[in-house]
């Protein structure tokens, strides 16, 4: 065996470099992340889509985005109809990497006839990033995750 086939990252080769560009292009038309979703709604005026909570009731008074609807999924057949316009692309986010419910919210979604993309990182990475959040008992903001946000700014990618 040569080094590359015991080589765990190497044991199945990358794809071409064709086939590279048309995966990742199609995963950023599914996909935004949170210092995307937060600097686009940072910027005043219409960001051009509306965020959904996908997440219980109980889950959306723990914390959730500012001005994002909440909507969960299992609701999104009977009321997306009258809370969404289907011009607008939806962005959905649940709890965090560890939870597929945004992905469920935008496969619903999607099957209803919006234009969706998923937020990576869910809400957990929102308040670890240090974005603003919002709370029954009014707004929060805590210190950014040095794991997950840049201490000096912009992480540059």
């Amino acid at each position: 065996m040569t080094g590359t086939t015991r080589n765990p990252v190497l044991r199945v080769a990358p794809a071409a470099p064709v086939e590279a560009a048309a995966h990742f292009r199609a995963s950023l038309a599914f996909h935004a992340d949170v210092s995307d979703v937060a600097a686009a709604l940072a910027a005043g005026g219409d960001p051009g889509f509306v965020v959904l909570d996908s997440r219980s009731t109980e889950s959306w008074d723990q914390g959730h985005i500012p001005g994002a609807v909440h909507l969960p999924t299992a609701l999104i057949p009977e009321q997306a109809p009258q809370l969404l316009d289907k011009t607008v692309p939806v962005v959905t986010y649940c709890w965090g990497p560890g939870c597929n419910g945004a992905t469920r919210a935008a496969l619903a979604l999607a099957e209803l006839g919006y234009q969706v993309k998923e937020m990576l990182g869910g809400f957990e990475y929102w308040v670890r990033e240090g974005f603003e959040f919002e709370t029954w008992q009014g707004r929060e903001r805590r210190a950014p995750d040095p794991l997950t946000a840049p201490v000096a700014g912009d992480c540059g990618c």
